[in-house]
């Protein structure tokens, strides 16, 4: 079953437990039963795409002697070779930046969110084992026979009342299962439960999910491994950075008794929100400007109502703000976006002494907007405060979409230094 993100609820035949179970689990944003047609379920997708499996619960029948299973799928608007490149700033601005149009994540020739996730990973992986697995060292706390490295005396005493052998003792050992062939595998295993992964890329991740059988398996439901980026690890970072986006991504957990839902979804609210100030703060950094994400101030005296905006832009000092930005992705609705919108952008640049903020969204019928705010002259500053709507066409190429990251990075500028 196909939906389309932000497409009209569509009404389709559900066994009760699946529906119960997809309305649970927060995938779609909307799914209730259909009160015209009995054993049917109106489904809405809301910003999360990808694709899940969710087995039927209905018990075996003479017919039907196997349970079947549902495969979910939500299309982006986007397309996914764009919305890849979107997630390419997200996970590296920096480097996603300095590349320009030709992205980080190469997708090949797949035109669907899962088959090109996957094929990315796979690509990203062998990149980074071309040169051999990547070792470290690992601290090892062990029972053992013989001495090695340093004994534990507090778990000697406690465990063998101070007898030998066998000894308690820690060390380090120099070793391929570290963090980063942990979070690898992980990947691998992942995108091997998901629906709809082509066979030659299936065949490929199960490759090297063998090269890195020396590294532990992560236990489901725990938090990744920490990694520290360093000279070492440099080549294995672009696929530990998409690996760990898979991972974050993969099998929503759900309380006892819930069907298990098997997939990957994007959050493409998120996602949008890590581009626009991803490539925002590389494209303000060229101008000596400082940006910073979901930078945290108080909009009350008390400091008890905390606001963060999505990016505030600082004077090289790093603490005279100079603009604040927040991203929207939502489309425009009968002819406007939500006020709801402005005033949130309004209590920003009242908080932060700005004369100027910008909304920027993803979708819309006019360029751009300004709203002069009644009543809020200054001395000083004759223009009162204003409010931009701009709106970015994420269909357009990437190199048009980093030259229009410029134009509004030199519009942010411009318009600080004449206040």
């Amino acid at each position: 079953m196909t939906l389309r993100e932000h497409a009209p609820a569509r009404s389709v035949p559900l066994d009760a437990a699946a529906g119960r179970a997809l309305a649970a689990s927060g995938v779609l944003e909307s799914a209730a039963p259909d009160p015209e047609r009995p054993g049917h379920w109106l489904l809405r997708a809301g910003s999360r795409v990808g694709a899940v499996r969710v087995p039927l619960p209905a018990a075996p029948t003479p017919a039907a002697p196997t349970r079947e299973a549902l495969t979910l799928r939500i299309v982006p608007k986007t397309p996914v070779r764009r919305l890849f490149f979107l997630l390419g700033f997200s996970l590296d601005p920096a480097r996603a930046w300095r590349q320009g149009r030709d992205g980080i994540v190469d997708v090949g020739a797949h035109q669907e969110v899962v088959p090109a996730l996957a094929y990315a990973v796979e690509r990203q992986i062998d990149h980074a084992l071309r040169q051999g697995v990547l070792q470290g060292y690992r601290r090892v706390e062990e029972s053992a026979l013989v001495l090695r490295g340093r004994v534990r005396e507090a778990e000697q005493i406690r465990r063998h009342f101070g007898r030998t052998p066998p000894v308690e003792i820690a060390y380090d050992a120099y070793t391929s299962d570290i963090p980063e062939n942990r979070i690898l595998r992980a990947a691998c295993e992942a995108l091997l439960r998901l629906p709809d992964v082509p066979g030659d890329v299936r065949r490929r991740l199960n490759h090297q999910r063998v090269r890195l059988a020396d590294a532990t398996p992560l236990v489901r439901g725990r938090g990744l491994p920490g990694w520290t980026p360093s000279r070492l690890n440099a080549r294995y970072r672009p696929a530990l950075q998409l690996s760990e986006a898979v991972l974050r991504g993969t099998s929503p957990e759900h309380r006892p008794g819930e069907l298990p839902l098997h997939g990957f979804l994007f959050d493409m609210n998120v996602l949008f929100e890590d581009f626009i100030t991803g490539a925002l703060r590389e494209a303000l950094r060229e101008h000596g400007l400082v940006g910073r994400l979901q930078d945290p101030h108080h909009l009350d005296t008390a400091r008890s109502i905390r606001v963060r905006p999505d990016l505030v832009v600082h004077q090289p000092d790093g603490r005279t703000p100079v603009a604040v930005v927040d991203a929207k992705y939502k489309a425009e609705k009968a002819g406007a976006y939500p006020s709801a919108d402005l005033y949130q952008m309004l209590a920003y640049c009242t908080v932060l002494g700005l004369g100027e903020g910008h909304l920027v969204y993803a979708a819309g019928q006019h360029e751009e907007r300004i709203h002069e705010v009644r009543g809020s002259r200054r001395p000083g500053d004759p223009s009162g405060v204003r409010l931009h709507q701009h709106v970015v066409d994420l269909d357009r190429e990437p190199s048009e979409l980093l030259a229009w990251f410029g134009d509004l990075s030199a519009r942010l500028v411009a318009g600080h230094s004449q206040r």
